[in-house]
């Protein structure tokens, strides 16, 4: 089985970026994603769910530099549901979003894409930041 979900829709709150004890980044941030359908009345119905979504590491510190309220994004990630019991007993589940990938959404908004540095020690990734010179290429006789 495959536990995987895809979501688009607005950031509903700033994206709260927070550190675990161990120096790891989370983000967590809301999102609204709405869906029109037409009821057995043929009436026009928007209908719109909310949910939360939390992003780790590298991803959690670029969505906090990157995202704010209202804007509008793709969210590819799985469903986890957390369970746990208040101080008066009650019992308590939550379903999150836990991200796998979110980008703005392209389809009313244009975005400019920047690639930091991260070819620091035990990153895998290489500087795209840094330009490269195009190599010349002989014409074709």
């Amino acid at each position: 089985m495959s536990n995987q979900i895809v979501v688009v829709g607005n950031l509903t709150r700033e994206p709260e970026l927070r550190y675990t004890p161990n120096g790891a980044a989370v983000a967590k941030f809301g999102i609204a994603v709405n869906r029109f359908y037409t009821n057995r009345q043929g009436e026009k119905v928007e209908q719109t769910d909310f949910f939360t979504v939390n992003a780790w590491r590298q991803l959690a510190e670029n969505i906090a530099e990157s995202l704010k309220t209202g804007t509008r994004v793709i969210v590819s990630g799985r469903l986890q549901s957390r369970n746990w019991e208040t101080e008066d007993g009650q019992k308590r589940t939550v379903v999150e979003i836990e991200a796998d990938e979110v980008g703005p959404s392209l389809r009313w908004a244009s975005a400019k894409v920047t690639n930091p540095d991260r070819s620091g020690p035990g990153d895998w990734a290489t500087d795209a930041s840094a330009e490269s010179t195009p190599e010349e290429v002989p014409a074709a006789s």
